[in-house]
């Protein structure tokens, strides 16, 4: 547009000498020369304003000119104000963002593959030099803590009541009843003599031995009998009484307060226990070592489980509108708590900013902006020039 400009300036040029020249021979030729010559003195003019804004003219330190970098410093805080003023105002802020959806933005932003690994790849970039500053100690320290915590944070007793409830569910009460009478058989039968020789000892003298052997044959072969009915039959006394002394079990371990103590107390000394120590010890070990692995690896457990968390909080997003809406708040509560309170120091960035450019980069910038506007002030002053010239002509031919 410089060159249209300048183009332009030359052709009136041009013609105001071709005119000169044919005016003796040709009257005629004194109105385009009247338009040429004005139009040439609206473009010298146009020309001086539109360089005097950004440098001097041929490099003569004219008064008033280089407009623009002289006063640099003031346009940076008039523009930094401005945008503090107007674009980053409370009421500005606050409409824009109630157009804006942040927590859906998000949502399609994480449902993308790359973008969770991407994500995934800046924690767990973070995390290793996170984990670098604790020491070895500290790091085992804080995993055993945590485990011991989190153990003893559990209740016992409701915990053992749902495991009992687990059990019985599935059947495996039953399992332990057969374990424990299967027991109990394979001990009569394999003591039989030693409790002969104890029931011996411990009899009557005045009954004979050979009594004594046949009531013990005789209980011990009652016994075994019962103990084998039990096991066959699911509907035999003994096993319903089991049933029973399980299920009251399971009532007093989930709401009897006596027994959430005892429980506790039961708790308490097993952490105590210098066993428990060593194993937490060594729990607290292995976590470590696995941490440090998996965060050694792309495709580990860590980054899987992130890249699920994150695929969730996605999902979660788009079907809970409680959360979307909760989301957008939170979001926009953020920037108006970041922007708004700070709206004086970005405006005083921004003035920093332009302060510190070169005053020929300033003047370039801000030119290359608003460029081809100021040609085109230049190109209708060459035209609006040449017609008031000629209007002057044609009114002083008329009246001269």
């Amino acid at each position: 547009m410089r060159l249209v400009a300048t183009g332009l300036l030359v052709l009136m040029l041009a013609v105001f000498m071709a005119t000169s020249m044919l005016e003796p021979a040709w009257s005629g030729m004194a109105y385009p020369r009247s338009f040429a010559e004005a139009a040439i003195v609206g473009a010298c003019a146009d020309w001086f304003a539109v360089v005097a804004l950004f440098r001097h003219p041929f490099g003569i330190p004219i008064p008033h000119t280089a407009i623009v970098p002289q006063h640099k410093k003031r346009i940076g805080d008039s523009l930094g104000q401005f945008i503090a003023d107007n674009f980053l105002a409370p009421t500005e802020v606050t409409a824009r963002l109630e157009n804006v959806d942040a927590a859906g933005w998000l949502a399609r932003w994480l449902k993308e593959p790359a973008n969770t690994k991407l994500v995934t790849g800046h924690v767990r970039d973070l995390l290793v030099p996170a984990l670098g500053l604790l020491n070895e100690g500290q790091f085992r320290t804080f995993n055993r803590e945590l485990i011991r915590n989190g153990i003893d944070s559990i209740a016992a007793a409701p915990l053992a009541a749902r495991l009992v409830s687990v059990l019985v569910a599935h059947g495996n009460d039953q399992i332990l009843f057969d374990r424990a009478v299967d027991t109990a058989q394979a001990y009569l039968d394999s003591h039989r003599k030693g409790i002969q020789q104890r029931v011996a000892k411990t009899g009557s003298r005045w009954l004979p031995g050979w009594v004594d052997g046949k009531l013990t044959n005789a209980v011990m072969s009652e016994l075994l009998d019962s103990l084998a009915a039990a096991r066959a039959s699911p509907d035999h006394p003994w096993r319903t009484a089991y049933r029973t002394a399980v299920n009251q079990l399971v009532v007093r371990l989930a709401g009897d307060p006596e027994m959430l103590d005892y429980c506790e107390r039961i708790k308490a000394e097993v952490l105590d226990n210098s066993v428990v120590d060593g194993y937490l010890d060594w729990l607290a070990q292995e976590v470590e070592s696995k941490v440090q692995t998996e965060l050694a690896t792309n495709d580990g457990m860590v980054s899987r489980g992130l890249e699920h968390a994150l695929l969730a909080l996605a999902s979660w997003l788009d079907s809970d509108a409680r959360g979307h809406a909760m989301v957008n708040g939170w979001a926009r509560q953020f920037v108006l708590n970041t922007l708004v309170p700070n709206r004086e120091e970005i405006g005083n960035f921004v003035a920093e900013v332009v302060a510190r450019w070169d005053s020929k980069t300033f003047g370039d910038k801000l030119e290359l902006q608003v460029g081809r506007d100021l040609q085109y002030i230049r190109i209708n002053g060459t035209v609006v020039g040449g017609l008031v010239g000629l209007m002057i002509f044609i009114v002083s031919r008329m009246f001269g």
